[in-house]
């Protein structure tokens, strides 16, 4: 599969031949679904939490007698029925992520990536550098190339002043190659790919 290769200038900069068992499958939302569920749920803190019982600061003495006062048999005013008392079966701290076998994490980011391919968002870049650290300057180049919602992977190491710059712009994510995944690459209207990113993805997922 062949694609053109774009400059930062939105010139044409040659093609470039993709791999058909990574960016061209037929995407399954059902892939797709379980993956971003996966990383929402993996990435929540659990970190909710209330006082039981035996949290409670108070005393533990039997607060009525135990026959004769014509009401309940009542032991310490810390339990759940009482105003200020403990509650009961209320959440702890846990975690909350689900098991995903390694396969299908890898299965799911080829049909995230071929998802885009197929819906023709997918943008392949020369080059992800800036000459100097300027916002006005990289949003300028992103008007030619008409990205305005977008995630851009680099290579192993992004360009410092391409980072920079790209950073103080609203709906435009930046990553390393190691950092993509399927979450960001749906988020985003557009997928924007160096040349040197789609080499990674491509000796990792072959």
């Amino acid at each position: 599969m062949d694609i053109n290769v774009t400059s930062l200038g939105g010139k044409s900069a040659g093609k470039l031949s993709l791999a058909e068992s990574i960016f061209g499958l037929e995407p399954r939302a059902d892939i797709l679904q379980r993956m971003v569920r996966y990383q929402l749920l993996k990435r929540q803190a659990g970190t909710h939490a209330v006082k039981n019982r035996s949290d409670i600061r108070g005393t533990t003495k039997k607060s009525v007698r135990q026959k004769g006062s014509g009401g309940a048999r009542h032991g310490s005013r810390k339990a759940n029925l009482f105003r200020s008392g403990g509650r009961a079966f209320g959440p702890t701290p846990r975690s909350h992520a689900i098991a995903m076998p390694k396969k299908v994490r890898a299965l799911a980011l080829k049909h995230a990536l071929s998802s885009k391919v197929k819906s023709g968002d997918l943008i392949i870049l020369d080059k992800a550098e800036a000459k100097e650290a300027k916002t006005s300057s990289l949003r300028a180049s992103f008007g030619k190339m008409d990205l305005s919602n977008a995630l851009i992977i680099g290579g192993a190491e992004l360009d410092n002043n391409f980072s920079l710059a790209a950073r103080n712009i609203p709906l435009i994510d930046v990553l390393p190659v190691q950092g993509i995944n399927v979450y960001d690459i749906l988020r985003r209207s557009k997928l924007v790919l160096t040349k040197d990113a789609v080499e990674a993805l491509e000796a990792r997922l072959s």
